[in-house]
């Protein structure tokens, strides 16, 4: 009888923490749920999702495809690109003019970050925010301006 008040005593935290572990992923699944899955799809197919009549601009290049869009959020660009390599090399470019950036699979959508939060509700995918311009450091001419046009010779500090 002691071997078996042993066996349950030794079976009870291996128990309690399977339970746990269980419970916890039950709770990680609850809030998996909550975000939605990052849509996929061409870009008229991506701009129904969003809610979106796109105006598509026309590009020489089919290594990307881009329309501009205006929902009650705001406005913004929906672009779709022919690779997740495309995608992240058009991030690298843009990011240091700033703005925010809604990313999902072979797409970007470029808004403010109100509009990106909006749409992330409604196509998923990650918020990226590109570089800010207001680090409080002087411009060269001292005059303190905070238009930020022409950083072809801007690298950061």
């Amino acid at each position: 009888m002691r071997k078996d008040r042993i066996s349950v005593l030794l079976a009870t935290p291996a128990v309690a923490l399977s339970l746990a572990l269980t419970a916890g992923c039950g709770a990680n699944d609850e809030n998996a749920s909550d975000e939605p899955k990052t849509a996929t799809g061409s870009l008229e197919e991506l701009a129904e999702q969003a809610k979106c009549d796109p105006d598509v601009q026309k590009h020489a290049s089919e290594e990307l495809r881009q329309a501009n869009c205006t929902t009650d959020d705001g406005k913004y660009i929906l672009i779709t690109f022919a690779t997740d390599r495309g995608v992240r090399e058009w991030l690298h470019e843009a990011k240091p003019y700033g703005g925010s950036y809604l990313v999902g699979r072979k797409w970007v959508a470029v808004g403010d970050e109100k509009v990106t939060e909006a749409l992330r509700g409604r196509l998923g995918g990650t918020v990226e925010t590109g570089s800010s311009h207001h680090s409080g450091g002087s411009d060269d001419d001292g005059g303190g301006s905070t238009d930020h046009e022409g950083h072809e010779g801007h690298e950061g500090s």
